[in-house]
């Protein structure tokens, strides 16, 4: 059952309700923590999974999107203030977890908007049973950046247990995500206007990082762990399997591979999509942009 939480001035939020949901995988508890803003029809708010994955990320959305829902943006289990304990982590944790999680806190259909990496695993539940009356997917992506570039899953996994290794593996994770990286990679293929990349926003990410047991998670995503899928055919066969409106919103600074990716779902008889500024963190460096984008589909009632 959810519940509030009480130290609330440990809570870093959007300005809305923080609470957080108990949530057992294999007999160990895990805490995650949501917020819930606004009022009116609910909507599911999911950030895209990253080293510095956190419901933040979609915190200027879910402050445009709740003067007409109630959005419920959360931190993934291993990512942001929910708990981080050294699990093998892998999709079958994050199918579970968003079934779940869908079936405790929501009684009826329920429109979601999902970020990056989250795409799979809302259109896995959404082809399994009703959860869902829309989905909105936002720069979506399948495959994990390790497997992007090309590394087979041999190498993926040696570097996988290297970063879940005691003591090397907290030096290479320190590498991996010092400051001066981490505003590398987002001029690289996250935001689009650098003006934005400033020491403050790049400290919050560092931040995010360093909490205890945040290597575990995020070493699972970079090497392709989290992936639910792990061919484009399999991505778009759910996507043909679906028996909601989609809407697709692609950054037009999208990274090539993923901008082809992106382009194949398009292509498929019935998604509605539209191009916007920005790369793959759209939705956090163009909120207002998103919203215009997506807000037809969202009020209408013919999708």
């Amino acid at each position: 059952m959810p519940t509030n939480l009480l130290s609330t001035s440990t809570v870093t939020g959007f300005g809305g309700v923080v609470q957080e949901y108990l949530w057992n995988w294999e007999n160990q508890q895990l805490r995650v923590v949501y917020e819930t803003l606004g009022k009116g029809s609910p909507l599911l708010l999911l950030p895209s999974f990253s080293s510095v994955s956190t419901r933040l990320e979609v915190g200027e959305l879910a402050k445009l999107l709740a003067p007409n829902f109630q959005v419920v943006a959360i931190d993934w289990p291993g990512f942001g203030e929910s708990s981080r304990p050294s699990l093998d982590y892998r999709p079958e944790i994050y199918q579970h977890f968003l079934e779940d999680f869908v079936k405790a806190i929501f009684n009826t259909p329920i429109t979601v908007v999902a970020a990056g990496h989250a795409a799979s695993y809302v259109l896995q539940l959404a082809v399994k049973q009703p959860a869902f009356s829309k989905i909105v997917l936002l720069a979506p992506t399948w495959r994990g950046p390790l497997p992007t570039m090309g590394a087979s899953q041999q190498i993926a996994g040696i570097v996988r247990e290297l970063v879940r290794s005691p003591i090397l593996g907290q030096a290479l994770y320190k590498l991996n995500t010092a400051p001066s990286l981490l505003s590398f990679m987002y001029r690289r293929h996250v935001f689009t206007d650098a003006a934005k990349i400033t020491p403050s926003f790049i400290e919050k990410k560092w931040q995010t990082t360093q909490q205890a047991g945040a290597r575990f998670a995020s070493a699972a995503f970079v090497t392709g762990n989290l992936d639910a899928v792990h061919e484009q055919s399999d991505f778009l066969e759910l996507v043909q399997s679906l028996t909601v409106p989609l809407m697709v919103v692609i950054g037009e600074s999208s990274p090539p591979k993923s901008r082809e990716e992106m382009n194949a779902l398009i292509a498929l008889p019935g998604v509605k999509s539209v191009v916007i500024p920005g790369s793959l963190g759209l939705h956090e460096e163009y909120p207002a942009v998103v919203l215009e984008a997506v807000q037809d589909f969202l009020f209408s009632s013919e999708n």
